[in-house]
């Protein structure tokens, strides 16, 4: 059974960092590309960063320099840390796994499993 776990996220002031940390079991991790989409409420899940199984990451253009995806095959957990947050960063983040690469990490639709979701809130 494939798990996907969350920690990290929370309440932070504009121009502050934080860490979401995304821990996978039941798949072998390294040879999936590892994602983290966001999602406000009414809006579809948007892409934020992707990490290829070779370590090459991609970044939505909102989040370029500013957020950074990193990964660990052997604790099998996939980082992202988030520096110089702004409050419309404001979104539930979920990490992802896929077999998938290229131009289509970068859609949702391409990831085969989910994490549980957790709640980033940035305040001006």
């Amino acid at each position: 059974q494939v798990q996907l776990v969350q920690s990290g996220g929370g309440l932070v002031q504009a121009g502050g960092s934080l860490r979401l940390s995304c821990a996978a079991s039941g798949l072998t991790f390294s040879r999936y590309t590892m994602g983290w989409f966001r999602q406000v409420p009414g809006k579809e899940r948007e892409f934020a960063a992707a990490i290829s199984w070779r370590g090459s990451a991609n970044y939505a253009d909102s989040v370029q320099g500013r957020f950074t995806i990193s990964r660990d095959n052997a604790e099998n957990t996939v980082y992202l840390q988030m520096n110089y947050l702004k409050p419309e960063d404001t979104a539930v983040y979920y990490c992802a796994a896929g077999l998938t690469g290229g131009p289509a990490w970068v859609v949702a639709e391409r990831y085969d499993y989910w994490g549980q979701g957790t709640q980033v809130t940035v305040s001006s």
